[in-house]
C-alpha cells in the first residue's frame, strides 16, 4: 500500500523529470541547426574542461535543489 506521502514524493519526482525533459528539449526544438553544430564542435573541447563543466552544472543543480527544499 502506498501512503499519501509516498505518492506525493513520486508525483513530485515525475514532475521534476518531466520539467527536465522539457528544458533539455527546448534547444533541439528551437534551433536544431545550432544544436548539430554545437554537438559537432564538442569533440574539440578537452576532457578535463568537459568534466569541470559537468561538475559545475551538478553543483549548481544541487544548490538549486537545496534552495527549493528549504
Amino acid at each position: 500500500m502506498i501512503y499519501e506521502d509516498e505518492a506525493c514524493k513520486m508525483k513530485f519526482f515525475l514532475t521534476v523529470v518531466g520539467m527536465l525533459l522539457i528544458v533539455e528539449g527546448v534547444p533541439y526544438f528551437l534551433s536544431p541547426e545550432n544544436m548539430k553544430r554545437f554537438l559537432a564542435q564538442i569533440h574539440e573541447i578537452p576532457n578535463d574542461k568537459l568534466r569541470f563543466m559537468g561538475l559545475a552544472a551538478m553543483l549548481l543543480g544541487a544548490f538549486i535543489v537545496y534552495l527549493g527544499a528549504r
